[in-house]
């Protein structure tokens, strides 16, 4: 009988303990996590936060309960202190009790996400100064936020600008600073400015949010925070304060046991999800991507990555044939009206990639204008001058900017040329799209710019 052990139970690993069972119906199956909960979209946090929700439980995918009527055994608040591969055995620490042991395995698949990103602030500690990245995290915030009013959100990329939604729509004033120039870093610094412009010219009072300030200090004693102190002397007032800074890998556990990491410093797996060590896989938000247009390597955490992942890293240690083929980067956020989201290269990175790169950026309605439910929305695509083959694509709006990165996605994951997506049919109707779509009116513009 084979037996499967998995370490880290979020999305890559319960994705993955669940593939296994569904493929070998003898296999022993146990996964490990150092978390109180198993299986649950981690992603959803800011909109519990928000209130969309009150049940924290709703977030949760599948109960151990669950898990334990496939024969699939969940060890929660388990923490995996070291891997020894030599003997396949791993040791195992139980946070509840005083107790260490060790597991034998016959596979092996890594799934122990990311971690959040801690900046060197003095006074990090103070009470009421959160990250967040798990349910008890995201209660932790709901609860004090019901006894705040002044919120200071540290880091304007994705976290900071959901949470920025969240805290403003339970009616806290918030101010969100971020230490680079310009909010939304992953997308051009053009599309970035549009993001601050627009939030700001509906902040309505609510919100600040300040670029280019650098949070060196949290003044305050043992009853919580009760300000921010920056690099260059600004002072804010707040009584909570979320760091929302970013992540990075957990790579501790596999880099002691010999395992490769890529040059991304996440963990380095072959599109099978193997690492350099027979026998263990690696899968989620610990492990780095082939980017699909460029074929370079990157580290992007994201959810719906880390369950593709994770089926595959079951799927081949379960003696089955996958290779997974990389990501598009495509991601999407909200926050207030806003939508944000982008597919492939930005101009940044294709340029820095040695393309020829042309490029378009267009304002139009994402339905006809006459329909009350109109928005505009600005949409940036790129092409290789050379080829003629679409690059990448960025979209922001308080429409439906989302489904035309979609469209792009496909587009470039067929590797389709300017002028072959400019020939797609996509449908139309007045509540839906103009005659012409924002997307081709863009494909068009960019044909112009390939035959001059």
């Amino acid at each position: 009988m084979m037996k499967i052990v998995i370490i880290g139970g979020v999305a890559a690993g319960a994705k993955a303990a669940a593939k296994s069972r569904r493929l070998l119906e003898d296999a022993e199956i146990d996964l490990y996590t150092q978390d109180t909960h198993v299986s649950y979209s981690a992603c959803g946090l800011p909109y519990y936060i928000e209130g969309n929700f009150d049940d924290y439980r709703t977030l949760l995918v599948r109960s151990p309960e669950e898990f334990a009527k496939s024969d699939i055994n969940i060890h929660l608040r388990h923490r995996v202190t070291k891997i020894l591969p030599k003997v396949k055995k791993i040791l195992v620490e139980n946070l509840d009790v005083p107790d260490a042991f060790l597991v034998d395995y016959d596979k092996l698949i890594i799934a122990v996400g990311a971690r959040p990103f801690l900046p060197n602030i003095k006074h990090r500690a103070l009470p009421h100064v959160f990250t967040l990245r798990t349910i008890e995290d995201g209660i932790a915030i709901r609860n004090q936020l019901e006894l705040s009013q002044k919120v200071v959100l540290i880091g304007g990329g994705y976290i900071g600008i959901e949470l920025l939604e969240s805290c403003v729509k339970q009616g806290k004033h918030t101010t969100l600073i971020e230490r680079g120039s310009r909010i939304m870093p992953t997308f051009d610094p053009d599309m970035s400015e549009l993001i601050k412009n627009q939030l700001t010219s509906i902040s309505e009072g609510k919100f600040d949010i300040l670029t280019s300030q650098n949070v060196t200090e949290l003044l305050g004693d043992n009853n919580g925070v009760t300000a921010i102190k920056t690099e260059s002397g600004v002072e804010i007032e707040a009584d909570m304060v979320i760091i929302c800074a970013g992540v990075v890998p957990n790579v501790e556990l596999a880099l002691d046991a010999g395992i490769a990491l890529g040059e991304t410093g996440a963990i380095k797996v072959t599109p099978k999800m193997e690492t350099n060590i027979t026998d263990i896989y690696a899968c989620g938000d610990c492990v780095e991507e082939r980017q699909i247009v460029s074929g370079t390597h990157i580290w992007l955490p994201l959810g719906s990555n880390a369950n593709k992942e994770g089926r595959c890293a079951a799927m081949n240690a379960c003696g089955f044939e996958e290779a997974f083929q990389g990501v598009l980067s495509s991601s999407v956020t909200r926050c207030l009206k806003l939508t944000m989201s982008m597919t492939g290269l930005t101009q940044t990175q294709a340029e820095k990639l040695g393309y020829d790169v042309i490029s378009t950026t267009v304002t139009k309605f994402d339905k006809v204008g006459y329909m009350p439910e109109a928005n505009n929305i600005t949409l940036k695509i790129i092409a290789d001058k050379k080829s003629g083959r679409l690059l990448g694509g960025q979209g922001i709006g308080a429409g439906d900017a989302d489904k035309r990165i979609n469209s792009l996605a496909t587009a470039l994951l067929a590797k389709l040329t300017v002028e072959e997506f400019y020939n797609n049919d996509l449908t139309y109707s007045p509540p839906f799209s103009p005659t012409i779509d924002p997307l081709l009116n863009a494909a068009q513009i960019l044909l112009s710019k390939l035959a001059e």
